[in-house]
C-alpha cells in the first residue's frame, strides 16, 4: 500500500508498505481522509513525543470504511463508514491506504457529515470532551479558555456553549481568529487577543475584574503563566500541553491550585479501549442531533509526502486559522 513512512534517518519519505491483515477482534479500515495534529511534527523533533512513535508511518486520526474483519468482530460489518482516533493502538498510522485498528476504538461515522469532517473530529473531540466530562461545569462557572481556536479550544467551546456554560473568556491572535470564535457564538467582550498590551487586565477585566475558577490552557509557556496569575485561590487549572513553565508552577502551587492533567495517551496504554468508543458515540449523537455542528477543515491535499510537509509546516507555525488540516487519500 501507498505510504508516507519515516525512514532511518529520522526523515519522512513517499514509499510502499505492507497491507496489514486483521488479527482477533480487529477490522481492516480503508482510510478515505485523516487529521494532521501538533504531535504529529512534534514527534520529528521533540525527545519527549519521540517516545510515542510506535510505528513508521505516522498519523492519529482517520474516517473511513471497512473493508475486512475476523469472524469475531461483530459490531462493524464490510462496508461500514467509520471514524476513530487510532493514536498507537492501530497496525500503523493514518499516513497510509489502510489500517488495521481493534474494533472496540472504532465508531460508526456520523451520518450527516463527510469523510473529511469525520476526520478532523476524534483527536480534537476526545480530547475537549475529556476536559468537559471531567470539570462538572456548572452555568455559573467563569471559565478561561487559552488558544480557543485550535482543533480543541473550537470543539471544546462549541460543546460549552452547548450546555449553557456561558461565563467564557477566550484568547486569541488575530482578528480573523476573533471573528472565528464570534461565529461560534462568543461575544465580543469575551474574547482578547493576547497581543496587546496589559494581557493580564484585559482577561480579568472580561470577567468583571474578578479570577477565575477554570483555567483550561491549550497554549502553554508563557500563557501558562498568564493563566495561574489570573486564577482565583484553590482555583483549577486544567494542562493540556504539559508546557507549564518553572513560574507558573511556582504561582500553581503558591495559590494551591488543583492542577487537571488532560491525556488521551493512557486509556491506550491499559486497552480502556470503551473510552474511546464511547466519547466518539457521543459526539457521533451531538452532531446527528444538531447539538454540535462538526469542525471547520482544510483539506491540504492527496496522501503524499508533500501532502504531510506542508501540513507540518501550517501547524508549526500556526496558520491553521481555526481549520482542522485533513489529508485525502
Amino acid at each position: 500500500m501507498k505510504a508516507v513512512i519515516l525512514n532511518k534517518n529520522g526523515a519522512l519519505e513517499n514509499g510502499l508498505a505492507e497491507q496489514p491483515k486483521p488479527k482477533s477482534n480487529e477490522v481492516l479500515i480503508h482510510i478515505k481522509a485523516s487529521g494532521f495534529n501538533p504531535i504529529d511534527y512534534q514527534m520529528l523533533e521533540n525527545e519527549l513525543e519521540r517516545k510515542l512513535i510506535s510505528s513508521p508511518i505516522l498519523g492519529r486520526e482517520l474516517s473511513g470504511i471497512v473493508v475486512d474483519k475476523r469472524s469475531d468482530v461483530t459490531e462493524f460489518n464490510i462496508g461500514d463508514e467509520v471514524y476513530c482516533g487510532s493514536g498507537s493502538m492501530g497496525s500503523n498510522g493514518t499516513y497510509a491506504e489502510y489500517i488495521v485498528v481493534p474494533e472496540a476504538i472504532v465508531s460508526f461515522k456520523p451520518k450527516n457529515i463527510s469523510f473529511e469532517q469525520a476526520a478532523a473530529i476524534p483527536s480534537a473531540g476526545l480530547t475537549s470532551l475529556q476536559i468537559f466530562n471531567r470539570l462538572k461545569l456548572n452555568p455559573e462557572n467563569t471559565v478561561l479558555v487559552t488558544g480557543a481556536t485550535g482543533g480543541v479550544g473550537s470543539f471544546l467551546i462549541k460543546i460549552l456553549l452547548a450546555h449553557n456554560i456561558q461565563q467564557i473568556t477566550a484568547t486569541v491572535g488575530s482578528e480573523e481568529n476573533r471573528q472565528i470564535l464570534l461565529n461560534l457564538g462568543l461575544k465580543n467582550h469575551q474574547i482578547i487577543n493576547y497581543k496587546e498590551e496589559n494581557l493580564i487586565g484585559n482577561i480579568l477585566k472580561a470577567n468583571n475584574d474578578q479570577p477565575f475558577e477554570y483555567g483550561i490552557d491549550l497554549v502553554g509557556n508563557y500563557m501558562s503563566e498568564i493563566t495561574a496569575e489570573v486564577l482565583k485561590i484553590n482555583g483549577t487549572y486544567v494542562d493540556v500541553t504539559a508546557l507549564v513553565t518553572r513560574d507558573a508552577h511556582e504561582t500553581l502551587f503558591n495559590k494551591g491550585t488543583m492542577i487537571m492533567n488532560i491525556s488521551n495517551y493512557m486509556y491506550g496504554m491499559v486497552k480502556k479501549y470503551e473510552y474511546y468508543k464511547n466519547s466518539l458515540l457521543t459526539i457521533k449523537t451531538l452532531i446527528e442531533n444538531g447539538t454540535i455542528l462538526p469542525p471547520q477543515y482544510r483539506t491540504v491535499g492527496n496522501l503524499s509526502l508533500d501532502t504531510v510537509l506542508q501540513a507540518h509546516s501550517i501547524l508549526k507555525n500556526n496558520q491553521t486559522q481555526g481549520h482542522k488540516l485533513i489529508m485525502k487519500h
